[in-house]
């Protein structure tokens, strides 16, 4: 999949929080840091227009951006672009704690910032900034103070919640990637089809072979009216590749993976990169070959340790995140789980916990970890479910109901407000199974229910699409197949239907503008419906590509 990989190597290590205390005046010796503590000095004793309230709370975050990105298709370069760009996020908050101008678009602006430290022109920044911010802030809160009268129920928990300041300097990261090496590389990549002499006979049935790789730094510098000040920085990088092509009947098969990291040693070498990209192309093939799933099914599913962490990122990570509910209701938070505190969400022998501070997993990199979240907060690690009871969600600053101080997983992508997100989702199974007795129990359930054949999934792409499907006989033998759909793969399903897990975590770790790690097991489902997809078949190509 072309957002995240299985298998990384050791991950660049941030400074521990429990080194020796830093100060103000370690925090100065930074000149960025230095012109952003001024310029929130000067706001917190000058910013108040007349008969209007002050700020109780200001805000200032500056990003760093190195990026660099190269693509090709077809065996060539498609170009290459070198960005660096510096954005600052102002953030004012008026009224108190218990009830603020936070909400909508009343609590942030946004301002270019110069790339070079000069102080006046990075204050100058965050002062139209400030000023934009705390406008909207004044008109956010009298709206809100409206909205108040007009409902019975009061809110459910504080709008603000107060924390410790903190003061962490991490050294800050560089970008350093040898761009005509990796242009090269990835054009080899998409060309593989046709200079592979193990799948170059069926190149004339590939529509498309793409290959990318993507190096990105970001350096973060936060500063507060509260006395927190954070320097962090953070690498991810990720080489990927799909292709495609189409049945003979028309259908669209499409295959792809990545190998992410937090450094350029934890990507895969070449020869094995290139490994997998020509196993991705020669599975077309089979693929083209394979039948179609036809008949409904209903049955149990066992799916892989990399299905089930795409499987429980998209239907866990979303339920334990707890956001404000609308106003005047009583609901404690938003999403699946929102009424789900203290019930049963999955089986009673699955356990989750998010923990940022997790570096590395059997010596592979995790990207979603982090020591201090994007409101200025030190991650903690969370227990989520314990015996399949929902025990605790990841907040941020803006409390729910029971949950009145943030445990550090307010998370934002560059220049966005901050939201409840995991950093590292760990999944683990009391007495997990080995893959050989997952497939032993699975091929039991079949011959216990009296059926020919049951389904594993080995991967999945978007929107929990299969894109490996294999129909195992009770003899144990795998047929693959093509063109389902996965009906009733949901919140009910993990809390229902899950019957065991695998023993082994996979790492999935996921590119993306809030990066994120998922561990993960495999998965046998008891009940799960398997029918054909019915997409639109597109027609084929009227004549071959050139050769």
């Amino acid at each position: 999949m072309l957002a995240r990989a299985g298998l990384l190597a050791a991950c660049l290590c941030a400074p521990s929080l429990g080194t020796a205390q830093q100060t103000r005046a370690d925090a100065e010796k930074d000149p960025l840091l230095k012109a952003m503590l001024e310029e929130l000095d000067r706001s917190k004793s000058q910013l108040q227009l007349k008969d209007f309230e002050k700020p109780f709370f200001i805000q200032y975050r500056i990003e760093d951006v190195d990026n660099y990105e190269t693509k090709a298709e077809f065996g060539a370069s498609e170009g290459s672009e070198h960005g660096h760009d510096r954005v600052a996020r102002v953030t004012v908050r008026v009224g108190g704690y218990k009830t603020d101008s936070s909400g909508g678009r009343g609590d942030g602006a946004l301002q270019l910032a110069a790339l070079d430290d000069d102080p006046i022109a990075v204050r100058s920044a965050l002062w139209a900034a400030t000023d934009q911010a705390y406008k909207a802030a004044l008109a956010a809160y009298a709206v809100k103070q409206a909205a108040l009268k007009q409902v019975q129920t009061p809110p459910q928990a504080d709008d603000f919640s107060q924390e410790k300041p903190v003061i962490v300097l991490e050294d800050p990261l560089t970008l350093k990637v040898d761009e005509a090496a990796w242009v090269e590389r990835v054009a080899k990549d998409s060309g593989l089809y046709r200079t592979n002499a193990s799948v170059n006979t069926s190149q004339h049935d590939v529509e498309y072979s793409t290959a990318e790789f993507h190096a990105r730094v970001t350096t973060t510098w936060l500063v507060t009216s509260e006395g927190t000040i954070v320097r962090k920085s953070a690498a991810d990088y990720q080489e990927a590749f799909g292709v495609g092509t189409q049945a003979a009947d028309g259908m669209r098969l499409d295959r792809s993976y990545a190998s992410v990291g937090v450094s350029l040693k934890d990507l895969n070498g070449p020869e094995v990169f290139e490994k997998h990209a020509v196993e991705l192309i020669a599975s077309l093939t089979d693929l083209r070959k394979a039948p179609v799933v036809e008949e409904e099914y209903h049955g149990p599913v066992l799916l892989s340790s990399d299905a089930g962490a795409d499987t429980l990122r998209a239907l866990v990570a979303s339920g334990v995140t707890a956001t404000r509910p609308k106003l005047g209701t009583e609901a404690r938070t938003n999403g699946p789980f929102a009424s789900s505190y203290h019930a049963r969400v999955l089986p009673e022998f699955l356990d989750v916990v998010d923990d940022p501070g997790l570096k590395s997993y059997a010596g592979k990199g995790l990207v979603g970890a982090y020591d201090v979240d994007d409101e200025g907060v030190p991650a903690q690690a969370v227990k989520l479910v314990t015996a399949g009871r929902l025990e605790g969600y990841l907040i941020g600053r803006e409390p729910v109901k029971d949950f009145p101080e943030s445990n550090g997983h307010g998370r934002a992508a560059v220049a966005g407000g901050p939201r409840p997100a995991i950093g590292v989702l760990q999944v683990t199974a009391k007495d997990g199974l080995t893959d050989d007795e997952l497939n032993r129990k699975l091929v039991d359930f079949g011959h216990d229910r009296g059926l020919k054949s049951v389904y594993f999934v080995q991967t999945l792409g978007g929107e929990l699409t299969p894109r490996l499907l294999y129909r195992v006989g009770l003899d144990g033998k795998r047929e693959l197949v093509r063109g389902a759909a996965l009906d009733d793969l949901d919140q009910r399903a993990l809390r229902s239907s899950v019957e065991a897990a695998g023993k082994q975590l996979f790492v999935a770790n996921y590119f993306g503008d809030v990066p994120q790690t998922v561990l993960a097991p495999a998965l046998l489902l008891d009940d799960v419906t398997i029918r054909r997809a019915n997409e639109k078949n597109e027609k084929l190509p009227f004549y071959p590509p050139p050769e």
